[in-house]
């Protein structure tokens, strides 16, 4: 079975062509600077054959457009008619409390995403450019939407509500959603099977870090509770975002600010988080560069994002009354071992026994990075968000198709 992702963002649209059975990534690439005079598109099959094509790509729909031309391209081409393409998976980014799993696209389910878009203004509406152009452009190809949010409709209501009038959650669906819930399926379930242990009967902690960030507890399969909210902002400090923030300050800054609304949002999400505390980057190398220079913002904005990280995954093991694994994914988490350790040494009070000798140097690569002996194990397992979207759409599909052949 074919299966293409897609990824539509603001400006960019993020693709990868499987071949499911054979669990390969056939192509994939990158619509870059979409509706911008120096747009251009990169391909990349699995022959090692790349091709990067510029000009401009006024939309969504053309840079679709261009991505399933150069699929079907003689030179550059991957499959020889779009008729081989068996289904389209989308990342949808909020499903709100509608969606506990994956879903075949439909009228219904366009209306209830549409529905969303006040809860992530930024997300839902480029998701959608990209389901209503594989609508336009490959109109019997069936789609299916996989839903950041729905791997945390497990979460109990006393972990996702919020201490506000019980009213504004029945009126907007004012409440804790989660995000990257792709990203903590696959890299549980796939540290589970790297240790050799049962899903259904771990604790675990996945730490997904990078210029976005959020912390997940899964208890024996579930999530239970995951550190951002109604919006990406709430957690632990990211690269731009602030993370969990007195209310106060908020209000505090607008009143002496003389800021809008719209401003506010701005301050919490493009100039907060390590960018904010460092004055220098959001950029961890960066960061962390300035700090081994002797520059004490930035050794701070380390001290301070290590800090929260610790906090969350102490907290959510009091949660758990307990942990079995914590596992490290993201550009951050993935790549850099001072961050890795950093953490882990401090819960040595709990039986983690960390090997820094494995951790030094770890880049993107799938790893036990805890002593033998640890009661805690600690696994780096670099996330593959994509696949999990391949094989979401397979399973929606075929349950369709079964349902269809009765």
């Amino acid at each position: 079975m074919i299966v293409l992702v897609l990824n539509a963002g603001s400006s960019s649209i993020k693709y990868q062509l499987f071949n499911v059975e054979k669990k390969e990534v056939i192509a994939k690439g990158v619509v870059g600077k979409i509706g911008m005079a120096d747009s251009s598109l990169v391909n990349k099959r699995i022959d090692g054959d790349e091709v990067k094509l510029e000009g401009e790509i006024v939309d969504h729909q053309a840079g679709i457009e261009f991505v399933l031309g150069v699929l079907i391209s003689e030179k550059h081409g991957s499959v020889s008619s779009l008729d081989e393409i068996d289904a389209v998976g989308h990342r949808v980014v909020h499903g709100g409390e509608s969606f506990h799993d994956s879903a075949l696209i439909n009228d219904q389910v366009i209306a209830k995403i549409e529905e969303c878009i006040s809860l992530a203004p930024l997300h839902n509406p480029p998701n959608l450019k990209g389901i209503n152009a594989i609508a336009e452009l490959m109109p019997d190809t069936p789609q299916v939407a996989v839903f950041d949010t729905a791997f945390h409709q497990t979460m109990p209501k006393s972990a996702y509500m919020y201490a506000i009038p019980y009213s504004l959650y029945k009126k907007y669906g004012l409440r804790r959603y989660g995000f990257h819930g792709t990203s903590h399926n696959y890299i549980s379930r796939r540290a589970c099977e790297i240790v050799g242990v049962d899903y259904q009967t771990q604790k675990i902690i996945t730490c997904h870090l990078g210029n976005g960030g959020s912390i997940t507890a899964i208890s024996y399969g579930k999530s239970v509770d995951t550190s951002m909210g109604l919006t990406p902002v709430e957690g632990m400090i990211m690269g731009t975002r602030s993370g969990d923030l007195d209310l106060g300050v908020l209000t505090y800054v607008m009143d002496k600010e003389e800021l809008g609304v719209k401003e506010a949002n701005t301050l919490i999400n493009k100039h907060s988080g390590m960018l904010g505390i460092s004055g220098i980057s959001s950029d961890m190398r960066e960061i962390e560069r300035a700090s081994d220079e002797g520059n004490s913002r930035a050794g701070l904005a380390l001290e301070m994002y290590d800090y929260k990280i610790i906090k969350y995954i102490g907290s959510y093991a009091a949660a758990m009354s307990g942990v079995d694994m914590i596992v490290f994914a993201g550009g951050i988490g993935e790549n850099d071992d001072r961050v890795r350790e950093a953490i882990c040494k401090n819960f040595g009070y709990l039986g983690l026994e960390f090997d820094s000798e494995k951790n030094k140097g770890l880049r993107a690569q799938e790893a036990i990075i805890s002593k033998p002996n640890s009661k805690i194990k600690v696994l780096v397992v670099p996330t593959n968000e994509e696949l999990v979207i391949a094989k979401e759409t397979v399973k929606v599909f075929e349950n369709v198709k079964e349902k269809s052949d009765l």
